[in-house]
């Protein structure tokens, strides 16, 4: 069969494309917005790929095309198929009907953490021999790639609530039908679709209602939305995860015990026994509970759990999770997805921990639907205290005021129109020993490698 992947430079329909060749089917796909590392993926796997949604694009021998959630009425492509009557679906439902079948899916769900989770859980399901497939929102540094068929029983999936098509406005992660489900947290977040939090959490409980009772549910214990979800029905056993503190409801199934302020160590307990230590590369209280959760599923499908965990020492996270780019001139410089408020904060208070005094300097482009649309406005100043400087891009076509944000800052703020502005900028700030921090959940027009070759330019 022959398809054509309408928005496949996105993580997730990447992973579509790559798990679609690996399967024997030929691949083409078109998107406007290409960059890494889904466009190296892309190239690396051999897959055509057009730049725009022009209808010629479209192969006349296509067999079926799949249509990312970026796309709706009044795109060109998306005109063509339905004026043509092409055979069409959603990356979600050709998962669900042409990989999951016959398999034990895990999905992993939540406002933040779920790449980095759902990479953790491949990675152990693989240290225990499982020998897993997955599709990860992301590039996992240790399997080279976001997707992968897999030859044993489990798959494991990024299970996103943003919604699945034009035409299939429920949550992705409805399809998904899973074993075990984790839900790690839940926040307001896709202000584009969501009108409020008690939407999403419908969403969510779609996915509670799913899950089979001989399944397993891993959640946030101390997630007040995801208790109230559970509320509304739940017909599967659950198991809650936590960091061992003050406060904590001690009945908990699984916790932490933090041995490093800054995450890097931690002991596992399953109902208050201890399982061992985790020592590895991931920073802050956030990778702490993913990694809990990971482990929390992974026994949930009889695996030995501390048999595995010595294995995350040598485990390297995803690409753009707090990525190390290079270091020069004593400036250390990372690329990272955070672009939720409380992503933003966890992330730099873990790295806060690690580096103590020395410098953050912040460079920052809001660019999610969200983001843009303001609703996230007034969290986001709080949410960049533990920076000491923020280069804040504010691009022209951002509709709400910056300098209410900058004036918010604890730290030294300034704004920039570009990204040229903003590189220019940071060569004038940074200096000796600090760390410059890239976030973005877009491309940021490859601004953290630009200011690495500007700084080794001089």
């Amino acid at each position: 069969m022959k398809l054509h992947i309408l928005g496949i430079a996105g993580t997730f329909m990447g992973g579509v494309a790559a798990l679609a060749r690996e399967l024997g089917h030929a691949v083409e796909g078109s998107d406007q917005a290409v960059y890494p590392p889904m466009s190296t993926q892309l190239e690396q796997l051999g897959i055509a790929l057009s730049q725009g949604y022009l209808p010629g694009n479209i192969s006349d021998d296509c067999d079926q095309v799949v249509i990312g959630n970026a796309l709706s009425r009044g795109n060109p492509a998306v005109e063509h198929v339905l004026d043509h009557g092409l055979a069409y679906t959603s990356g979600a439902q050709w998962l669900s009907e042409k990989v999951l079948p016959g398999r034990d899916t895990l999905a992993v769900a939540g406002t933040h953490g779920k790449t980095t989770t759902t990479t953790i859980l491949a990675f152990l399901l693989q240290a225990a021999g499982r020998e897993p497939g997955f599709l990860i929102g992301g590039v996992a540094e240790d399997f080279g790639m976001s997707a992968r068929i897999g030859s044993g029983r489990e798959f494991v999936v990024e299970a996103d609530e943003y919604d699945t098509a034009f035409f299939d406005k429920r949550s992705k992660f409805v399809h998904y039908r899973p074993l075990v489900a984790i839900l790690n947290n839940l926040e307001f977040d896709h202000a584009d679709i969501f009108p409020d939090v008690a939407a999403i959490q419908r969403q969510f409980h779609h996915l509670v209602r799913t899950v089979p009772g001989r399944g397993r549910l891993i959640v946030n214990g101390a997630d007040a939305c995801i208790a109230e979800v559970l509320e509304m029905g739940c017909w599967t056993p659950v198991e809650r995860f936590g960091l061992l503190q003050e406060g904590m409801d001690p009945t908990f199934e699984w916790s932490a015990r933090k041995l490093r302020e800054d995450g890097s160590a931690f002991t596992v307990l399953h109902k208050g026994n201890e399982f061992g230590i985790v020592e590895w590369s991931l920073l802050g209280d956030h990778n702490v509970l993913n990694g809990l959760a990971a482990l929390a599923a992974c026994h949930a499908v009889g695996v030995d759990v501390a048999a595995v965990i010595p294995a995350l020492m040598a485990f390297r996270s995803v690409k753009r999770r707090m990525e190390v780019i290079g270091t020069h001139a004593g400036i250390t410089i990372y690329d990272d997805f955070a672009h939720h408020p409380t992503a933003i904060a966890t992330t730099l208070a873990g790295l806060r921990a690690k580096v103590g005094k020395s410098r953050i300097v912040v460079a920052i482009e809001p660019r999610s639907n969200s983001m843009r649309l303001g609703a996230h406005a007034d969290a986001l100043a709080p949410s960049l205290d533990g920076a000491d400087v923020v280069v804040f891009l504010h691009r022209p076509e951002l509709a709400w005021d910056a300098g209410k944000v900058m004036t918010a800052l604890k730290g030294e703020g300034h704004a920039v129109v570009d990204v040229d502005m903003l590189i220019t900028t940071l060569r004038t700030l940074a200096r000796d020993g600090d760390r410059v921090v890239f976030m973005s959940n877009g491309g940021f027009d490859g601004a953290p490698r630009r200011f690495l070759a500007a700084l080794r330019d001089g």
